[in-house]
């Protein structure tokens, strides 16, 4: 960190300023968005702050709030003094809020698009689509608020009736990521505002932005004072330990890496904290040899190459089965080498850059490892020179299991293949990881791709498609992906405690 003019920052020191060339539709951006903590329905600067830059330039955009644990702290207790009333206002109200939010988003959608696109990087079409995603996240819990059920029904030995209720958890910690900073926050303040639960978001340090523009919104949509609070800083494990040890607090979801996961479940486990937990994943995408090679090119193509590979859903492991491989590999190949790279305002972009200059690392690290056990790069492979933090679509085959990025997540536009030979071993491999989030099968075998989806040992299955995220389903993952689920009909029970009430008759 340095010092400057007595407020501290977390640039490097002695780092001279890139040229900003940001155009005035993407100042005006970046200027609309408030830059303050938002804590008890109000907007709070800080004597620090953190700044936020634009990954395919490296230049600042702008610097944000960086709080402290007391502030942390006050978010919470503005949380805790709102759950009452919250947990009592009509379940149509709180739907009606959160339609208004809905249409709000979609309305709002180049500025929010710009807006994620300059702080994360993926291009603005994609940007566009997280935003109609996170809108849809608000329509369908605006729908699930009014849909709690419980149950009435006899003792089994008779003199009492049994009266089955849902009622709001309480307080909820919202932890969110910076490769999607506003769908995941969607996906949690959305079922948490619905059920009747106030909340504490902390959103990822390199994207808050889109947060608190989306804060923003909320509070214009009528979310009362209190209920979502918000709470940027570069230190998350300082700011959220105490709260996550104050036994206001009653929930935590959190989206992010395994290792960070652990640690939040042991400091959720002191106050026996309800958790939800979606980790990290290392997706099998298995190919057979009866596939629509057209279709499984192209789902394999969305489900690595969707948001720069930068997504816990991204195919992490390609098994081919041996008579389709080579084809499949050049048809891939040939894809993936017609896809504009470039900063992700640009027209026509679909490779923007990684996130920072230590993503680039880690998949520079992981293709080298690769290489070494014998890999064999088929297209791109080398880090672009800056400015920015750009690596090209990338395309390995002949991928040995024993690879370093076959027993962790890549993080970037790298497609590794390798070949197997039969249905069994197919499955074997693809659940030998600890990780089980979601799995990609192509065949046009309907009675194999069933029985393959059932023998996989993850919490969902793309079966003939390269993407399978939507508000209406369930996602989540088993092992080490998480605990949990966010979306559908099950979203909402996350944040819903279950009383039983004995009534003597």
């Amino acid at each position: 960190m340095s010092e400057e003019r007595g407020l501290l920052t977390h640039e490097p020191a002695g780092s001279a300023p890139l040229l900003d060339t940001r155009s005035a539709a993407e100042r005006a951006a970046i200027d609309s968005v408030p830059k303050g903590l938002f804590l008890g329905g109000r907007w709070r600067d800080t004597p620090a702050t953190l700044p936020v830059l634009d990954p395919s330039t490296g230049a600042r955009l702008c610097a944000v709030a960086d709080a402290t644990p007391a502030d942390g702290l006050d978010a919470l207790t503005a949380a805790a003094d709102a759950q009452a009333d919250w947990a009592n206002t009509p379940a149509r109200t709180r739907g009606d809020i959160l339609m208004r939010a809905h249409r709000a988003l979609l309305a709002d959608t180049e500025r929010l698009a710009l807006i994620m696109t300059l702080e994360m990087g993926k291009p603005v079409p994609e940007a566009r689509g997280e935003v109609a995603y996170a809108a849809e996240f608000f329509r369908w819990f605006a729908e699930e608020a009014v849909r709690l059920d419980g149950g009435y029904l006899p003792a089994p030995t008779g003199g009492s009736r049994f009266l089955v209720t849902k009622q709001p958890v309480g307080p909820s910690l919202l932890i969110t990521p910076w490769n999607f900073p506003m769908a995941m926050g969607a996906r949690k303040i959305a079922p948490a505002l619905a059920a009747g639960c106030t909340c504490v978001v902390k959103p990822a340090e390199q994207t808050p932005l889109s947060m608190l523009a989306l804060a923003a919104i909320l509070a214009d949509a009528g979310v009362p004072a209190g209920v979502v609070n918000v709470v940027t800083t570069a230190d998350p494990g300082a700011v959220m330990t105490p709260i996550i040890a104050d036994p206001r607090s009653r929930k935590l979801s959190f989206t992010g890496s395994t290792a960070i996961g652990k640690i939040l479940l042991e400091q959720c486990a002191r106050t026996v904290m309800r958790t939800s937990m979606e980790l990290g994943g290392n997706a099998p995408l298995l190919v057979f040899d009866d596939a629509d090679l057209d279709e499984a090119v192209e789902g394999a193509l969305a489900a690595k190459m969707r948001n720069i590979g930068q997504a816990c859903t991204a195919a992490n492991r390609i098994l081919v089965q041996r008579g389709i491989a080579d084809e499949f590999a050049q048809r891939l190949a040939a894809r993936m080498a017609v896809l504009p790279m470039g900063r992700g305002t640009e027209p026509g972009v679909v490779v923007g850059p990684l996130i920072d200059a230590d993503a680039v690392a880690k998949v520079e690290h992981l293709v080298a490892d690769a290489r070494r056990r014998g890999a064999t790069v088929r297209l791109g492979g080398t880090a672009i020179d800056g400015p920015g933090t750009f690596y090209p679509a990338t395309l390995l085959t002949d991928v040995p299991d024993d690879a370093e990025l076959c027993h962790t997540e890549i993080f970037g536009p790298v497609a590794a293949i390798g070949i197997f030979d039969t249905e069994d071993e197919a499955i074997t491999r693809a659940n030998d990881t600890p990780y089980g989030l979601v799995a990609y099968v192509f065949t046009e075998n309907l009675r194999r791709g069933l029985r393959v989806c059932e023998a996989l040992d993850t919490g969902m299955v793309g079966l003939n498609q390269g993407v399978v995220s939507n508000p209406a389903a369930p996602f989540g993952g088993v092992k080490e992906s998480g605990l949990g689920r966010e979306g559908g009909f099950t979203g909402i029970d996350e944040f819903l405690e279950t009383k039983y009430i004995g009534v003597k008759v």
